[in-house]
């Protein structure tokens, strides 16, 4: 294939390919599935052959991972209407020829922003993201000092590719369901997403923007990523032994996490939660995430309502949270309980005992 020809195809590919999908990656689809040199593809980049070399090599080794090798199968068929091929070469017979959109994440904005949602539940202490073939979602869970595991985030299929194939996270157990934990490149990568997002709630330094209801002035509240407040408080033994919060409570609280970031609401200077829960469908909310939101705390109330917002939803500690309010100490922790327990019959009362996660 001649250097016009290999610019023309790169040409195409990259119309053809989304933005986020890395320079190595098309590389390789470039190498694999269009019939492109190595030697071609270098000059057309102005690199040594060895660096793509390299390159292909290592996407090679990674498609033993069921993520990676899932996503590159289907870039490959993107645009052309090529046939994959598997890690060994041959025709892959299980992924249509034509791909639509539906199979794969065309958006960088959407890929940054539910990587920044799905990598800050990843530094979470023991939780990794689990995914089988037969999964459309990929889920996160995290596993506590008990051993007990709980659900903290879903996320759809093509994102969690997308999270793969730019190496921010990685197979630690390949099996029927297998395990991915946080890389570096994917700490370094929240870090930058956290950093930069349009709509980041986080400083670099892990500080969260607070809103109280009584003033529109922004308040910081410091808390490490690798454990939410709530994880905290689940460790608080009551003086019989037992856990101050239950598997239960936890997993209520989490829900509400989950819906709250997956609803993207807006919580800058000048939103009124107070307006916004007076009814009890509120107008203003554009996704099931928000009305699922809107309608649980509309449930708990005021007091409760303001106690889960900020613990569950803003990360913010107990002890601040009992100053921001006015209550006496140690008076928190008792309405964060009685709060979860409203919650928990909440999601039960509305989607079943054993309703879906949400996502």
């Amino acid at each position: 294939m001649s250097s016009v020809t290999v610019s023309k195809v790169s040409g195409a590919l990259l119309q053809s390919l989304p933005d986020w999908v890395p320079q190595s990656a098309r590389n390789y689809i470039l190498h694999t599935e269009k019939g492109c040199s190595i030697r071609e593809l270098a000059r057309g980049l102005g690199c040594h052959a060895s660096t793509i070399s390299r390159q292909v090599k290592r996407l090679e080794r990674r498609r033993e991972d069921i993520l990676v090798d899932e996503a590159l199968r289907t870039l490959g068929a993107t645009g052309q209407g090529v046939a994959p091929t598997g890690p060994s070469g041959h025709k892959s017979a299980d992924i249509a020829v034509r791909v639509t959109e539906a199979d794969i994440c065309t958006d960088e904005a959407t890929v940054n922003r539910e990587a920044r949602r799905i990598l800050r539940r990843l530094v979470e202490a023991g939780a990794v993201l689990a995914v089988a073939r037969d999964m459309e979602k990929a889920v996160v869970v995290r596993t506590g000092a008990d051993g007990q595991t709980t659900r903290t985030a879903t996320v759809d299929r093509p994102v969690a590719n997308a999270m793969a194939l730019k190496d921010w996270i990685s197979c630690i157990t390949p099996s029927r369901i297998s395990r991915y934990s946080i890389t570096c490149a994917g700490r370094a990568a929240l870090k930058t997403l956290i950093e930069v997002g349009d709509d980041a709630k986080l400083s670099v330094r892990s500080v969260t923007q607070v809103h109280t209801s009584e003033t529109t002035d922004p308040r910081a509240a410091r808390y490490s990523l690798r454990e939410s407040p709530l994880v905290v408080l689940s460790r608080r033994k009551s003086k019989d032994g037992e856990a101050f919060l239950s598997d239960e409570h936890v997993s209520a609280g989490e829900r509400l996490r989950e819906d709250f970031e997956l609803a993207q609401i807006d919580v800058g200077a000048n939103f009124d939660w107070q307006a916004a829960l007076k009814a009890p469908e509120e107008p203003t909310a554009t996704s099931d995430a928000q009305k699922r939101v809107f309608a649980a705390l509309n449930d708990l109330g005021p007091g409760l309502g303001d106690v889960v917002l900020r613990t569950c939803c803003y990360l913010e500690g107990l002890e601040a949270a009992e100053r921001r309010m006015g209550w006496a100490a140690r008076s928190g922790k008792v309405v964060l309980r009685i709060a979860l327990e409203r919650l928990k019959r909440h999601y039960a009362d509305v989607y079943g005992a054993h309703g879906r996660f949400v996502g």
